[in-house]
């Protein structure tokens, strides 16, 4: 029987790091998709060295169009799970970012989630199974500092939301995962200052993959990590708008994230 595979997204470092690792600890083979391609190749090299799986590398940007349709052309072959883990912020005000800038970052977040899935969903429904996970993020559900990617974020969680709907008994599930501020790379690249976060507000990349792979199986179309979060989310769903506003700011004060 061929092993299953799983194409991931920005799985460099990180989350998406992370979900491969999980992936090929699993049993399946996998297609690596990044800019990076000296990163691409050091991460499928441990990859076969430790789990013994196929890994394809596939070089893209996909904030570039003709990047997202290689990419595309690749899910249109089939695979069994397709993570959409690629995304980034920026810092600064909206107002003083480079237009071309926020234009990646909405490609990136939110044109190549769309993209991709579509393109993935086809031969999964033909075959009658295969998973499709959304990395979005807790600022998809508090809207407050950071416009831009929490917008983005709010996309990928209502885009996964109804889709899930018309997915329903088709044996394909989709699933958004909402982390919160997480150990890797993502702020120091976005030139965020993350100094005076509490130390007890950050998640483990593992406990993040553990729990939302638990929360897949069980079904869950929306997953957020860590019991603080769930909380946090819940506490601030009861609140007025306006006041969930001012609450989520006054965490976020300082942190410029556009």
């Amino acid at each position: 029987m061929p092993r299953p595979v799983a194409l991931i997204t920005g799985p460099t470092s990180g989350i998406g790091a992370g979900f491969a690792r999980r992936y090929a600890a699993d049993g399946f083979d996998l297609v690596l998709v990044a800019r990076d391609t000296e990163r691409l190749a050091q991460l499928a090299g441990e990859l076969r060295d430790e789990a013994g799986c196929g890994v394809e590398v596939l070089p893209a940007d996909l904030a570039d169009a003709a990047d997202r349709g290689k990419v595309a052309d690749r899910l249109t072959a089939g695979v069994q799970v397709l993570v959409n883990n690629a995304g980034f912020g920026t810092s600064g005000e909206f107002w003083t970012a480079d237009p071309a800038l926020l234009q990646a970052q909405l490609d990136v977040n939110v044109t190549a989630v769309m993209q991709l899935t579509r393109a993935a969903l086809p031969p999964m429904l033909a075959a009658g199974v295969g998973t499709v996970i959304n990395v979005a993020s807790v600022a998809g559900l508090l809207s407050g500092r950071g416009s831009t990617y929490s917008a983005s974020k709010a996309w990928v969680v209502s885009f996964t939301e109804g889709l899930a709907g018309g997915l329903k008994g088709t044996g394909v599930g989709v699933h958004a995962i909402c982390p919160g501020y997480v150990r890797t790379e993502f702020h120091s690249r976005a030139g965020i200052d993350m100094t005076s976060l509490p130390s007890f507000m950050w998640l483990d990349v593992d406990d993040v993959i553990r729990e939302s792979m638990a929360d897949i199986a069980r079904g869950k179309v929306v997953s957020i990590p860590g019991v603080r979060y769930k909380a946090l989310v819940a506490g601030v769903r009861l609140m007025p708008r306006t006041l969930a506003r001012a609450a989520v700011n006054a965490m976020g004060r300082g942190r410029g994230r556009t």
